[in-house]
């Protein structure tokens, strides 16, 4: 394959798949799609569930919207992460008072970040379809009020699943990390290396 669909609005899942030699084309919902509703959480849902489940929606999504663009057929990734403190689900913060609580939540814890990927390979009947999922483990440092309402007021929390990027100033409160540190910024270098090559796209 020449190229994949990036069916995903975030810049550092771009950025990573740049990094390893694969050209993208961007193929991001139009201005009607109701993409926030797919990522509702069910009652009860566990976080692997939830996150896995909410990529394949997005990827069936994703897989229509090309048909309805009649694009060139290519494969498309989708992603989707999710932040778990036991079972409880950490999404994207509402707003400035919610990425506080989340913070506070997740201060002196260790907690999982998931990230699922998937791709689709489109075909005459149904497409092709191919999913992994990584779990990685972050260990917070007790945060101070201070520390939490600083970091909120940088705008950094808003839009990040936990209220929190791995890459940017949070770093400075990982006391350990074990797993997929490309899978904690939101896009897991070994699974997805595994489901691109199974649609047939080798990164190396």
């Amino acid at each position: 394959m020449t190229f994949i669909y990036l069916a995903s609005q975030s810049p550092r899942r771009l950025q990573l798949l740049e990094q390893w030699g694969v050209r993208c084309e961007l193929l991001l919902p139009d201005a009607g799609e109701d993409t926030e509703s797919l990522e509702a959480a069910l009652p009860g849902e566990a976080p692997a569930a939830y996150v896995t489940r909410v990529t394949g929606l997005k990827l069936q999504a994703a897989l229509a919207r090309l048909r309805q663009r009649g694009l060139p057929p290519a494969p498309v990734l989708c992603a989707d992460t999710t932040v778990a403190l036991g079972r409880r689900i950490l999404a994207k913060p509402e707003d400035a008072a919610d990425a506080a609580r989340m913070l506070a939540a997740l201060s002196g814890q260790r907690h999982r970040v998931l990230t699922a990927v998937a791709v689709g390979k489109p075909r005459a009947r149904a497409a092709q379809q191919w999913s992994a999922l990584s779990t990685s483990w972050v260990t917070f440092e007790a945060l101070r009020p201070a520390q939490i309402r600083a970091y909120v007021q940088t705008g950094e929390p808003m839009g990040k699943a936990g209220a929190y990027a791995i890459q940017g100033r949070a770093a400075l409160w990982a006391s350990h990390i074990s797993g997929s540190y490309s899978g904690i910024m939101g896009l897991p270098a070994f699974e997805t290396a595994q489901v691109l090559g199974a649609a047939g796209v080798q990164l190396i």
